[in-house]
């Protein structure tokens, strides 16, 4: 399939089409030679990119799209960001193995309700793999993954990071208990201080959107309510903040276990 400037920029602004598609876009360098191989369907850059790192385009893949001498001026009319570095890929989706994951030994996972800044997901998918986090559940509301700005706050992430949508959280969190996960919900009812609570066997830590927090369904259904102490008159840390916090907990406990 041969892929259009035109079917770019569908790709960056219209989720359906990515949905449709199974396909994506990354921008940058970083992320262009991060890119898995496998997954990789097409290569745009401009002359200059392509004249000043030629070595780049010798590690490609046979058989894929390359386009190496567009304009600067056109690829910027492509590009999602204001100081493009004239190199973009478009991507299949990666496909992973929820069985897999929820089926190791003592695993840790985050279940994310209705977050919708691109920013808070992706700087989560990025700390979650810096903490060993075995997989992320997103529910349906949450924001788009593949969403350009959540892509580039992802740094990389996205392509290492085990990642689903699930469109009933509740029936999730069954099978979470089925299989021994706990799950701890940060929550400003919560009574056990999240530094109080043992996080070495199978964990599923529970965050919500960023205004409302998590609902009180998903709340009422969560092993354990737990709170982050805060001092001043602050009520709330950002979802990325208190996820963060959560995850390296459950480093330090796990690493601590295996010393």
């Amino acid at each position: 399939m041969s892929i259009s400037f035109k079917d770019i920029k569908n790709l960056e602004k219209n989720k359906k089409a990515r949905d449709s598609q199974g396909l994506f876009i990354t921008e940058g360098i970083k992320l262009c030679r991060e890119a898995p191989p496998e997954l990789l369907e097409a290569v745009f850059a401009t002359e200059d990119f392509a004249n000043a790192n030629p070595d780049f385009f010798h590690s490609l893949p046979p058989g894929i799209q390359v386009v190496k001498d567009i304009r600067a001026d056109r690829f910027a009319g492509l590009s999602d960001t204001k100081s493009p570095q004239g190199i973009l890929t478009v991507l299949r989706r990666p496909a992973f193995d929820k069985e897999q994951i929820l089926s190791k030994k003592n695993p840790l996972v985050l279940l994310l309700e209705n977050i919708q800044d691109p920013g808070n997901a992706g700087t989560i998918l990025r700390t979650a793999e810096a903490a060993g986090v075995d997989a992320v559940f997103l529910t349906e509301g949450a924001v788009d993954l593949y969403n350009p700005k959540t892509i580039r706050s992802t740094m990389g992430s996205i392509y290492r990071v085990p990642h689903f949508y699930v469109q009933d959280a509740g029936r999730l969190l069954d099978e979470f208990s089925e299989r021994g996960i706990r799950s701890y919900a940060a929550h400003l009812r919560g009574e056990a201080r999240y530094t109080d609570l043992d996080y070495i066997g199978g964990v599923a830590f529970l965050i919500g959107n960023e205004s409302r927090g998590l609902s009180d369904a998903l709340s009422a259904r969560a092993d354990v309510l737990m709170r982050i102490p805060m001092s001043g008159r602050v009520e709330s840390l950002n979802a990325a903040m208190a996820a963060g916090i959560l995850m390296y907990e459950a480093r330090r406990q796990r690493c601590s276990e295996e010393s």
